[in-house]
Order: C-alpha cells, then sequence, then structure tokens
C-alpha cells in the first residue's frame, strides 16, 4: 500500500491505495503534505484537487474501500447521490430495501473509508439538520456549501 498527503481546505488528505484502487481517503490533523505522490495514488490526488478547486463534480479513479457486504453496499448506494443534492438516512434506508435498518445504514456511513469520493455528506437528517459527521460538522457544511453555493442576489 502506498500513501500520500495532499492539502484541502478542509486539512491534510490522506490517500491510501495501491494498483488495486485507492482503498482510504481521510482527513487529518497528522502527516506533512507529501512531497511525491506515488504513481498508483496521483490521479486520485488530482482529481480531489480539482474537487476542491471546483472543477470537478464527480470521481473515476479505481476504488478499493474494504469492509463488510452491507457496508459495501451502503457505500455503493452513497455513490448515487447526485453532487450538490442531500438525502435523508430514512430515505437511504428505504432505497436499500428495509426502513429499519435505519441504525444500520447510519453506521456503515459513518465507516465510509472514502471522505468525499463516497459522498457520506450528502446525508443528513429528516428534518434536514446536519447529523453525525466524522470529519465534523463544520466539514460537512463546508462540503455541502461547496457543492450548492448559495447566489448572492444582486440588490439593484
Amino acid at each position: 500500500m502506498e500513501t500520500c498527503f495532499i492539502n484541502s481546505p478542509l486539512g491534510i488528505t490522506k490517500i491510501v491505495g495501491d494498483e488495486n484502487g485507492i482503498s482510504e481517503i481521510s482527513v487529518t490533523s497528522e502527516g506533512e503534505v507529501s512531497k511525491t505522490i506515488p504513481l498508483e495514488l496521483q490521479e486520485a490526488a488530482k482529481q480531489l484537487s480539482d474537487y476542491f478547486d471546483g472543477k470537478r463534480k464527480d470521481f473515476n479513479f479505481k476504488l478499493n474501500p474494504k469492509g463488510t457486504d452491507f457496508q459495501q453496499k451502503v457505500w455503493q448506494e452513497l455513490g448515487n447521490i447526485p453532487f450538490g443534492k442531500t438525502i435523508s438516512y430514512l430515505d437511504l434506508s428505504k432505497k436499500l430495501g428495509d426502513v429499519k435498518a435505519i441504525r444500520a445504514v447510519a453506521s456503515a456511513n459513518g465507516k465510509n473509508p472514502l471522505w468525499i469520493v463516497v459522498p457520506c455528506h450528502r446525508v443528513i437528517g429528516t428534518d434536514g439538520s446536519l447529523t453525525g459527521y466524522a470529519g465534523g460538522l463544520w466539514r460537512k457544511k463546508w462540503l455541502l456549501e461547496h457543492e450548492n453555493p448559495t447566489n448572492q442576489q444582486s440588490l439593484f
């Protein structure tokens, strides 16, 4: 496994992967920005930088997250949430076919190893509240605003 660290507006971003794909992307307070990026991680680093620069809305590098079959199913469904849109935990549970699995869905969402790329930040409470985000709610708010900026209305 190769590892690199890149700058982002939300902190140092850690990328881990190999020739089989990217297995982890996380925001961290540890680590220094990498002077060189391993070949296997270069495309992910570029696409993440493009995302933060407002030049990219989706990702197309190879993913290889580790998780249970259920977690994989939840993460797959998270990938279907369009850029700039949100969904509630309840609606996500319904899409997965079991409204009673809401706690398990929320738990799998919280264990998502691919920050931003598998957009767990797009899942909100049924009442529209920003709930539960491993990276901190301020990051979740920033990401949602980044993906759906409010246009300032002209006063004149």
